[in-house]
């Protein structure tokens, strides 16, 4: 089931960004939800000055494939929600074809953020297609991300035990 503005009435029934990445302050780095559904997320964020990757040119266009992993996240962050958990640390492993057509992001000038599951493995494997917009729905940019979430607090900590040195 979806769960989106029009279907709900109002943008509000959609929980916040930072009630759904584990991240907080200026690293959760979309500003709003605009619609959820079962196998995607749709994100606003208007880039500003005060935003941690600005420059004097705006956004640097690199910083597209960071909105587009943080929509991930969101979308894996409300699953873990609604079975009654907290929204737990991803990886990003790589993306292919992250083509961006502008060289940097307007200040003040909204960017839709869209993602949409291709797989998801019991493994924590998934796969997902992302794309930039702007609001007159011009393409920005696009890429095939691949991610990783450990199934577990434990499995993390292996993880991170393993690559110590």
């Amino acid at each position: 089931m979806s769960t989106d503005a029009s279907s709900s009435g109002s943008a509000d029934a959609l929980p916040p960004i930072a009630d759904l990445v584990p991240h907080s302050g200026a690293m959760c780095l979309l500003d709003s939800v605009l619609e959820i559904g079962e196998e995607h997320l749709i994100a606003r964020i208007t880039p500003d000055r005060q935003d941690p990757f600005a420059n004097d040119h705006g956004i640097p266009g690199w910083v597209g494939l960071e909105w587009l992993a943080q929509a991930i996240a969101a979308w894996s962050g409300r699953a873990a929600r609604e079975a009654g958990g907290e929204p737990r640390i991803g990886f990003l492993l790589g993306s292919r074809h992250y083509h961006c057509d502008v060289e940097h992001f307007v200040f003040d000038s909204p960017v839709e953020v869209k993602v949409e599951l291709d797989y998801r493995a019991d493994n924590g494997l998934g796969a997902f297609r992302g794309e930039l917009r702007d609001t007159e729905d011009r393409h920005l940019a696009h890429a095939t991300l691949n991610v990783f979430q450990p199934d577990s607090a434990e499995t993390l900590s292996a993880m991170l035990e393993d690559s110590a040195p």
